[in-house]
């Protein structure tokens, strides 16, 4: 069917139309007369909006008395089918797919033509501030699940014709429009013709979301690092694409991802720059330190307690020692166990109802850390070092997953070697992520290789003004984004 031109004749259409879906009950083929021309419409059911086609497409024919001048195809679309867009097409690639998704199709007999009209009747949900990223100052718009909806609420901020989307379609089964999206005159042509290779490239029977894209765009797939940047946010999106990005939007999902990544920019918030430059420095110096926190502290209480515990002060020794007597766990045993147990209950509150999440929150980490403590399979330090390395965790809640994987390793290297081991493995994830390279950026870029110019946005931030110039660190043909 999709090699095959559209008939003259009205009934080969519609066979090989009903063939196509197999005589599904829900393809509808409506037939009616405009001036004694017999013709068609075709769609499914669900799909389309049948009070639109009733009311703009079957009223119109049905109260048509005028007698035909000109060409009939035209007549048609500018006199019977009350459309603002109305799309001729002479064969059926696409047709099915078109029709799955919602659109119809009006046949006429006698012409090789068919009239593709935009009735899909599917409800999307409203554009509200997205749940992942909250912000308290800017704008509180969030994607949403249509993409057309999606690239309309960029376009909105990006008013450019310079503002440039190709459209792919990705998916056996699925066929899902996915969009990739760019500035002509800042990003990088062959970083733009590189992403869109990769796409066309993806073989795969569905796309139902975009982390399905993501992970046939990563460069090295077997990594436990996150490689592709994502948002829910229009105003994010636009200001990667003004630094020179390039940002990948798919049919169903709210998440946009962009390209080049860096791992400086989890870091960044949206709310750092819509107030003061010097409140932003602080609340990223925080996060840093969250970070490390996060990762290292399990790690380093057990290599302490095992190995260097003369690096503790006597009376925090004291304290530990008395309150590690008589436990049946060791030291390793007992953190990694309050860990598990801590992934555990995230688990079973992500997944269960929403109230019910709550109670089990609450019953999880007050009563049954407090009943472990009082029954002394644990210490109250372990539980400690274990939550307030949990709480920093969400500091960034992009890199949560490889953060609490990095904790994982620290805490097994602190264990078996303590602080050497800690040492060796951050030095060797440090070498490791030096030689990553996402599309032509460092992934440790601006600090390995350090540039200069752009230590203006990373940890420390300086105010916008003095920013006059897009990051180094991404390619892009124009260097110049204030004066000039």
């Amino acid at each position: 069917m999709e090699d095959e031109k559209i008939k003259k004749k009205l009934q080969e259409n519609i066979k090989i139309i009903n063939d196509n879906f197999l005589n599904s009950k829900d393809l509808i083929v409506k037939t009616f007369n405009v001036c004694k021309t017999k013709c068609a419409i075709v769609y499914l059911k669900g799909l389309a909006d049948v009070k639109v086609i009733s009311e703009f497409v079957l009223k119109p024919a049905m109260e048509n008395k005028n007698k035909i001048k000109g060409n009939f195809v035209e007549y048609i679309k500018t006199n019977i089918i009350i459309f603002p867009e109305i799309e001729e097409v002479q064969d059926f690639k696409d047709m099915s797919t078109d029709i799955t998704k919602g659109k119809a199709f009006v046949f006429l007999d006698g012409y090789n033509v068919a009239l593709k009209l935009e009735v899909d009747s599917l409800k999307e949900r409203s554009i509200q501030e997205p749940p992942t990223s909250a912000v308290l100052k800017g704008p509180r718009e969030g994607f949403v699940e249509n993409i057309k909806t999606n690239i309309a609420l960029v376009k909105k901020i990006l008013s450019t014709p310079n503002l440039k989307v190709e459209n792919l379609k990705v998916g056996k089964q699925t066929n899902t429009i996915i969009s990739v999206m760019f500035l002509d005159n800042i990003a990088e042509p062959e970083i733009v013709a590189r992403i869109i290779e990769r796409i066309k490239n993806i073989n795969i029977d569905g796309v139902i979301d975009s982390y399905y894209v993501a992970q046939f765009l990563e460069e090295h797939r077997e990594s436990i690092f996150k490689q592709v940047g994502s948002t829910e946010k229009p105003d994010v999106v636009a200001a990667k694409l003004l630094e020179g990005r390039v940002a990948i939007l798919v049919d169903g999902s709210p998440i946009v991802l962009t390209l080049p990544f860096m791992l400086i920019e989890d870091l960044q918030s949206g709310d750092d720059y819509y107030g003061q430059h010097s409140h932003a420095k602080l609340v990223r110096v925080i996060r840093f330190i969250s970070i490390l926190i996060t990762v290292l502290l399990p790690g380093m209480y057990i290599a302490i307690q095992l190995y260097h515990y003369k690096a503790i002060p006597l009376n925090f020794l004291t304290t530990i020692m008395n309150t590690t007597t008589g436990l049946p766990l060791t030291p390793f045993a007992e953190i990694l166990f309050v860990l598990i147990l801590f992934e555990v209950l995230y688990e079973a509150s992500l997944r269960m109802p929403k109230y019910l999440g709550l109670a089990l929150s609450v019953v999880g980490a007050l009563i049954l850390g407090d009943t472990a403590v009082k029954a002394g399979l644990i210490s109250p330090p372990s539980v400690m070092i274990v939550a307030l390395s949990g709480i920093t965790l969400y500091t960034v809640p992009e890199q949560a997953n490889q953060l609490s994987l990095l904790r994982f390793l620290n805490t097994l290297a602190g264990g078996i070697l303590g602080f050497y081991g800690m040492i060796l493995i951050n030095l060797f994830i440090i070498i490791y992520l030096n030689d990553f390279d996402s599309y032509g950026s460092a992934y440790l870029a601006p600090y390995a290789p350090r540039i200069k110019e752009d230590l203006k946005d990373a940890i420390s931030k300086v105010d916008i003004t003095n920013m006059k110039k897009r990051p180094k660190s991404i390619p892009h043909k124009n260097d110049i984004r204030q004066g000039g």
